[in-house]
């Protein structure tokens, strides 16, 4: 195996933080569309709060879905940093596309397709996990479905409550309720999201012995991953909050509260499986959730069916650019 030298390994790490930063850049829109959307908080007041509890997620989540990445997704003995690098940039290729046509596609979904893309022009399918794709492919329809139901239900619940109250007491309570929901929803989104860089830099590190033989996620990878998301969210992808907070259908406070919520739960409960799933279908399915209780024509079905679109093409696409790449670095390394 070729020795790799320490600059070229920090390069391909400062690679994957700008992965991550284009993350929180790219899915800014997840955690702030609905408070942005709804008027609770300024643009600018949004992106600090979300990029507040993505920062500080690494408080109380572990490392099951960084250990997913980087062992269950394809076989680690083949990995090295060529194919770390053809990854991140097949990853990195498709958040800029969908990010410049304001299409909310998966951070996740793009780098687990520009990981398999770059292994299997290496060294062919069968170093694909199996179990591992099977699980993530089960969260691309499982997640958005259980984002919607959880927030249609939340809806029903809520709206009920509020039955007989005045619209200014709903609308007081929904502002303060969407605060809370926001910063829950941005929790789940740093806890999922940070921890596929941190998988992605933990099995470089791994597989160039520079961990010592033993699969862990070192601390200070941690906290530059959870930096690095927080930051991008600072800066926030707006052409995709538009299409997240306005496009699909019209959210109030509450609606905004009840979509935040059956997002956080479901993230949370992925994330504390080590299931790295989709926080873009995960909010997107909770919002057409809350605009399906009014009734079915609320949602702007042409526009979900553009996202459900590049959900489907995301592996695919970031897999055919990740394995273009691996090949031209191999046919001139």
């Amino acid at each position: 195996m070729p020795v790799y030298s320490d600059l070229f390994i920090y390069s391909i790490i400062l690679i994957a933080l700008a992965f991550d930063f284009m993350n929180g850049f790219h899915d800014a829109a997840n955690s702030i569309a609905t408070v942005v959307s709804t008027r609770v908080l300024k643009p600018n007041q949004a992106v600090a709060w979300a990029a507040f509890f993505n920062f500080i997620a690494f408080l109380f989540f572990g490392v099951h879905v960084a250990t997913t990445i980087g062992k269950g997704v394809i076989d680690p003995t083949i990995v090295d940093p060529l194919v770390i690098f053809a990854a991140l940039l097949g990853a990195i290729f498709w958040d800029v596309v969908t990010w410049y046509y304001g299409i909310p596609s998966s951070s996740s979904h793009a780098l687990i397709g520009g990981l398999a893309g770059a292994a299997i022009a290496k060294a062919g399918v069968h170093v694909l996990n199996a179990p591992g794709f099977l699980k993530i492919g089960l969260s691309i329809f499982l997640s958005p479905l259980f984002g919607m139901t959880l927030a249609f239900v939340l809806m029903i619940i809520v709206s009920n409550l509020f039955f007989r109250s005045h619209p200014r007491k709903v609308d007081y309570w929904g502002r303060r309720m969407q605060l809370l929901s926001a910063a829950l929803y941005s929790l789940g989104h740093g806890g999922n999201d940070a921890q596929k860089t941190m998988g992605i830099i933990t099995v470089l590190l791994f597989s160039t012995g520079r961990l010592g033989g033993e699969f862990h996620v070192p601390m200070w990878v941690v906290l530059v991953c959870h930096f690095a998301m927080g930051l991008g969210t600072l800066f926030g992808g707006w052409r995709i909050v538009r299409t997240m907070g306005m496009k699909i259908t019209k959210l109030r406070p509450t609606g905004g509260f009840c979509a935040e919520t059956g997002g956080a739960i479901t993230l949370f409960a992925a994330t504390g499986l080590g299931i790295p799933v989709s926080t873009t279908h995960t909010i997107t399915g909770a919002i057409m959730g809350v605009g399906a209780v009014n009734k079915l024509s609320a949602v702007r079905w042409g526009v979900a069916e553009r996202i459900v679109w590049a959900w489907l093409l995301t592996i695919p696409a970031s897999a055919f650019v990740s394995g273009l790449t691996w090949w031209l670095l191999h046919l001139f390394a």
